[in-house]
């Protein structure tokens, strides 16, 4: 993808990448940083993407990678959040960012999508152009994925 088809693809995209990373950072200023460094990455890196299709989706994934740097980087934690239930909540605790990380990018977006966008299985199917009996097998296959690298951080 040439420069300008980048910038212009970042431009559209500004206000969903602002909220993916205010989603993760919960501070206004720190969200804007990630976009920032999402903007310069993406210029750096955009020849890694050799189909454009998909262009979005590396993006995506390159912003959440940032976000969690940043926030390692200041130490901040963040539990897992009820929409992920059923899970039992204990002082030991394991950070989602953490399970999270653990899925691939396809997963974390499917997640991304579902619960801090709020949309729909009918919506996300029509989004990634796949079936909405997909998105519902992905999605309680990816839960359970999650449940199970919950089950295993507490031991």
């Amino acid at each position: 993808m040439d420069e300008e088809s980048l910038l212009q693809l970042l431009e559209i995209q500004e206000e969903r990448f602002y909220k993916i990373s205010y989603a993760y950072l919960r501070n206004e200023q720190d969200a804007l940083d990630a976009y920032q460094e999402l903007v310069y990455r993406a210029l750096k890196h955009r020849y890694k993407v050799q189909q454009p299709q998909y262009m979005k989706t590396w993006l995506v994934r390159v912003l959440i990678n940032i976000c969690l740097d940043m926030k390692k980087k200041r130490g901040v934690t963040v539990a897992l959040e009820p929409t992920l239930e059923p899970i039992v909540y204990d002082a030991h605790s394991v950070e989602l960012d953490e399970l999270l990380a653990q899925l691939s990018p396809v997963e974390q977006e499917l997640i991304y999508l579902k619960y801090v966008e709020d949309l729909k299985n009918q919506d996300i199917a029509a989004r990634q152009n796949i079936p909405e009996g997909t998105v519902k097998s992905r999605i309680h296959t990816t839960l359970k994925k999650l449940r199970h690298f919950w089950k295993e951080e507490r031991g």
